[in-house]
């Protein structure tokens, strides 16, 4: 039989100033995760958690590390906090600093983006849980920056993420740098092979626990669908949406790629003004940081975004989010709708596809096993003929006098070589002649020419 969740944090046994903090903050009643993690992560046990973005994750790991902590007068690193994007770092840096206010734990933040002398500067103080990313960690641990010698406990949030953007080496060594008896914690939204090659070699008999796995839709969130013939017809529907300025209060609008967002903002930038903004790994940090603070605040209405922000970023009352195109992977349209109807607050989603993203609608709809309810495409809305760069037909013309000759399979950047050019390098007349006149001589210990010799 299940043992029954805690129903209120009174239950967790926290110290007293972390439990007054969170009726500060205004936290009430524990998630699912939470409450399905707290005990183990502070037994000291290896801990897999796979939950859906927006469960309260990152809670469930603060609150047993923070009350974990023992005041010691002389500062050192006690727990580690990777997670895989700049804007999550702060995100963990900003919620543990509220849970621990007015008491002796101190919080560091670190990563890219940042010179290394700042990051340099604010460890000099020392602190007591560091939250990073992992490139940016690897290299204060190579600097020597970080002592990792009293490090007990290493939390690794959105893994899945991590190992997609290629930190799977980072993790690694640092893995290999921190003392052999410490306490790993991982997250994740999905699982897959090498998220348990992972497992496989670090961790020593993980608890698994499974909340809301990736594909259970979120009862409060409506999702809807439009089918949209091009991309100039998706931009002057999502303009048409856009305009209802009393129904659209808060809108993320997911795109594919940093070209397309781009392209999107400066179409509807002169329209919208101030009221728009756009997030892209090609900003900097203090754009992101801008955009995403004013669009939290109320003053930006509607945000263009790449997938760097499905994960992590916790802003509320966010009223729809529009992927303007269909992602490849099922898994990534989870992660996007988890950025509205948050805290038990309703939200909605709209899915523009166009004929060539219907197979991968159809890959969210049998991941969710709900469909996508597509809407009537409205009649005042005008269709485009024009097609994007993406979306013209590649034209090939074999009779060309350009490709006469070639192998049309070989595409039209191919050529021949000339008969000089096919001709081997050999190094030069000179390397030639200093190889021969210095060559190896055979002595009497070559096997090669002592073999011949042999009676």
């Amino acid at each position: 039989m299940d043992t029954p969740l805690p129903t209120s944090f009174e239950e967790f046994n926290l110290s007293t100033p972390l439990k007054n903090n969170l009726s500060k903050v205004g936290y009430e009643v524990p998630t699912p995760i939470q409450g399905a993690t707290y005990a183990t992560v502070l037994s000291g046990q290896d801990v897999l958690g796979l939950a859906q973005t927006g469960t309260g994750k990152t809670l469930a790991y603060l609150l047993p590390i923070l009350n974990d902590i023992k005041f010691a007068k002389e500062k050192t690193v006690r727990a580690l906090v990777i997670v895989p994007t700049r804007e999550l770092v702060s995100q963990v840096v900003e919620e543990a600093e509220k849970i621990c206010q007015n008491t002796f734990i101190s919080i560091c933040g670190v990563h890219g983006g940042n010179s290394m002398k700042k990051d340099r500067d604010a460890l000099a103080q020392s602190a007591d849980v560091i939250v990073a990313t992992p490139g940016r960690l690897y290299d204060l641990f190579l600097a020597r920056v970080i002592k990792y010698a009293a490090i007990k406990k290493v939390v690794i949030d959105e893994v899945d993420v991590m190992l997609d953007l290629g930190f799977r080496f980072q993790l690694t060594n640092i893995f290999d740098l921190l003392p052999k008896k410490r306490q790993h914690i991982m997250f994740s939204a999905t699982m897959t092979d090498e998220i348990e090659s992972l497992i496989s070699d670090f961790f020593i008999a993980p608890k698994r626990i499974y909340i809301a796995m990736s594909g259970t839709p979120l009862k409060n969130i409506a999702q809807t669908a439009y089918a949209v013939s091009n991309y100039y017809t998706k931009v002057n529907l999502l303009q048409h949406l856009l305009e209802q300025e009393e129904r659209f209060k808060k809108v993320l609008v997911f795109v594919s790629n940093k070209k397309i967002a781009d392209r999107i903002y400066e179409q509807l930038e002169p329209i919208f003004e101030k009221n728009i903004g756009i997030v892209h790994a090609n900003k900097t940090q203090n754009h992101r940081n801008r955009v995403l603070s004013a669009f939290d605040a109320g003053r930006v209405r509607i945000v263009i975004a790449t997938d760097l922000v499905a994960r992590g970023l916790d802003i509320d009352q966010i009223s729809h989010v529009i992927n303007f195109d269909t992602p490849k992977y099922p898994e990534n349209y989870m992660h996007r709708i988890g950025r509205t109807g948050r805290a038990n607050a309703n939200g909605n989603s709209i899915l523009l596809y166009n004929p060539e993203e219907l197979a991968y609608k159809e890959a969210i709809e049998s991941l969710m096993q709900i469909p996508v309810t597509d809407i009537e495409f409205p009649e005042e809305v005008p269709v485009s003929i024009q097609l994007a760069p993406e979306e013209q037909p590649h034209i090939f013309e074999p009779d060309s006098d350009l490709l006469q000759g070639r192998d049309p399979s070989l595409g039209s950047g191919f050529h021949e070589k000339s008969e000089k050019n096919k001709q081997e390098n050999q190094g030069g007349s000179y390397k030639r002649i200093i190889a021969k006149k210095y060559k190896k001589p055979k002595t009497r210990g070559d096997k090669n020419y002592n073999k011949g010799r042999r009676k």
